[in-house]
């Protein structure tokens, strides 16, 4: 795996976690800020990067991705996006 790809891994795990916390935290997770990140990182990816995470992650479909970057791609349903 690529540096910027583990960097984004780590953005998509800490976004889930964020997520199970909103309910309780206080104060709230910035999810817009996670979302920005993972936005960023995602138009630093290089062009020759694999086409099925760069579906995932232009449908915001990030648990998709996010198991994509775990090897774990064949847990996704297909014809599952969101969009």
């Amino acid at each position: 795996m690529e540096q910027l790809e583990q960097i984004l891994l780590n953005k998509l795990l800490d976004l889930e976690t964020a997520v199970a916390m909103i309910a309780t935290a206080n104060p709230k997770p910035d999810l817009m800020g996670l979302f920005g990140e993972i936005e960023a990182l995602t138009g630093q990816l290089p062009k020759n990067t694999d086409p099925t995470l760069l579906h995932y992650l232009h449908r915001k479909s990030y648990q998709k991705a996010r198991l994509f970057l775990q090897g774990r791609d064949a847990e996704n349903k297909a014809g599952n996006c969101i969009r």
